[in-house]
């Protein structure tokens, strides 16, 4: 079925047209050699916050670019990346992992977003259930060798999950030896003992300990980018729009590996109680990741949640309301719609 969201799967027969053995002249753009970074590192580990970090760097004149794919459905990171300034275009891939860019979820969203965007450098942010080796390892194959030029693999570590011994997943493991740089975010109050201890668990690799993503663009791992080639980017299909109405949300539930994302999107006019919504989120169990985009009677805010205690933001995301939770184990859809719905604000 044609996809709501309009960056997800689309139907099959839409598909074989979008990658006919030969492109179509009327769509060839040439892009050549856009640098391009990866940031992997598991879920909560820090990834939106170092790019949101990054993205306040962007040098003044400079067009980039940040797809971003998540284990939901709803696509929140987009949100909270968005940002008022002129020069940052963000796509996404919503649902699973993005460990294969063959796919044709990947071919459409990247090929629509360096279209849109003709970037001068382009981030792309897997979900923490992705294979970001994989990932960096296809983006130099056909056909994006002569587009992109990948840099070399940056991770984001929670160095407080590290500290209390709880063990990387086997996607982000295998990635640490292919790491020219590790970052070790959320080192703030550990020891130096604590990090000698951590630090000699890891590879002969250069690591940064940073607290809220804070890095600094110079200290990206790079690579000098080689001649421009010919290359043609596959061609992509127009989004899709989005229809929300006041009446009712739009819900998106995705289960893989043994866990659950469900999340919503709700009209831009609907307003939440932002004491219910964290009463609320307190009350679920089971629960490993909280993302929202409300708007609140203290306006339009964010919250990325791993640990529970994590701030509202301030947010520049003005389309629509998203909610997005990922368990553990099998969600009730229903019962967590309920109580989402009891936030809303009533209309006077």
């Amino acid at each position: 079925p044609a996809d709501a969201w309009g960056g997800g799967p689309i139907c099959e027969a839409a598909t074989l047209a979008l990658f006919p053995a030969a492109v179509r002249p009327h769509h060839r753009q040439m892009l050549e050699q856009i640098p391009t970074h990866v940031i992997g590192g598991p879920l909560g580990a820090g990834k939106t916050s170092l790019i949101q970090h990054l993205l306040r760097q962007r040098p003044e004149g400079e067009r980039w670019a940040v797809l971003v794919n998540e284990f939901g459905q709803v696509g929140l990171d987009a949100a909270l990346l968005s940002t008022d300034a002129d020069g940052v275009a963000l796509g996404e891939v919503a649902g699973g992992c993005l460990c294969c860019v063959n796919g044709a979820p990947f071919q459409v969203g990247l090929a629509r977003l360096l279209r849109k965007a003709r970037p001068q450098r382009l981030f792309i942010e897997p979900s923490g259930l992705g294979h970001p080796r994989t990932l960096l390892q296809q983006l130099g194959e056909a056909p994006w060798r002569g587009v992109l030029a990948p840099q070399p693999l940056l991770l984001v570590l929670d160095a407080q999950a590290l500290a209390a011994g709880q063990a990387l997943p086997e996607a982000q493991s295998d990635a640490l030896a292919d790491a020219e740089l590790l970052v070790l975010n959320k080192s703030e109050g550990l020891d130096d003992a604590t990090k000698a201890r951590i630090r000699a668990g890891l590879p002969e690799v250069a690591v940064r300990w940073t607290e809220q993503g804070h890095v600094p663009l110079q200290v990206l791992p790079s690579r000098a980018v080689a001649a421009a080639i010919a290359a043609e980017l596959p061609a992509a299909a127009n989004e899709m729009p989005v229809l929300l109405t006041r009446e009712a949300p739009i819900r998106q539930v995705h289960v893989e590996d043994g866990r659950s994302a469900v999340g919503w999107r709700l009209h831009r006019d609907c307003r939440f109680h932002r004491d219910a919504v964290d009463n609320w989120l307190a009350s679920l169990g089971d629960l490993v990741r909280a993302k929202a985009v409300l708007l609140c009677a203290e306006g339009w805010l964010s919250c990325n949640r791993v640990r529970g205690d994590e701030a509202w933001q301030p947010s520049a995301w003005r389309k629509d309301n998203r909610v997005e939770l990922i368990f553990a184990t099998d969600a009730d859809p229903d019962a967590l719609e309920a109580g989402l719905l009891a936030c809303l604000q009533t209309p006077e």
